[in-house]
């Protein structure tokens, strides 16, 4: 993995200091609707339901099936809910699944201890409609690169068909040259 500072990544030092207002407002343009909770699971501050309420009136409001209060920007994509949900491969412990208090629309119990690993390590994971229902590695070996797929339940033949398709995708990206390929393992 490659790491390095903003100042590099970007030529130059950040413009501002950002304010809390900022932060919360960029976590829903990246990851809203999500509720107050969500926002402090994020980011790991206290003090975040003040900050919420100071931003209300830029805000719009749903409900979800729980009944809880999730908050947005009135500008942001909302597609219809029957929408399906393209098959995606997420890195280790991304914001997408680690960003929320309540995890359940993203993965059941048994599909969030599936896609953890030794010493609570985050696996890469695979969504398929919106749900973890795979974890993902990648193999090297000489001028070839495999994307593996262990999948963490039971996947129809769509499911899979999807899930090979996207990988292959993946594999492209990131062989960086080398042949790539993508292997679904057995339940």
């Amino acid at each position: 993995m490659t790491t390095t500072t903003a100042e590099t990544w970007l030529g130059r030092p950040p413009a501002k200091r950002a304010r809390l207002d900022d932060v919360v407002l960029r976590y829903l343009a990246a990851l809203g609707p999500a509720t107050a909770a969500d926002v402090t699971t994020w980011c790991r501050l206290t003090g975040m339901r003040e900050v919420v309420e100071r931003l209300r009136p830029r805000l719009v409001t749903f409900r979800d099936t729980s009944g809880r209060e999730l908050l947005d920007l009135p500008d942001a994509p909302r597609p219809d809910p029957d929408t399906p949900a393209p098959t995606r491969f997420l890195p280790e412990y991304d914001n997408v699944l680690l960003s929320h208090a309540d995890r359940s629309r993203f993965a059941s119990g048994a599909a969030r201890a599936g896609a953890g690993g030794p010493s609570g390590r985050v696996l890469g994971t695979v969504l398929h409609d919106g749900a973890v229902s795979a974890v993902w590695r990648d193999e090297r070996d000489g001028d070839s690169f495999t994307v593996v797929v262990t999948p963490i339940m039971r996947l129809t033949k769509r499911a899979t068909s999807s899930i090979e398709a996207e990988g292959r995708r993946l594999a492209r990206f990131l062989a960086d040259g080398a042949a790539a390929d993508v292997r679904v393992l057995p339940v």
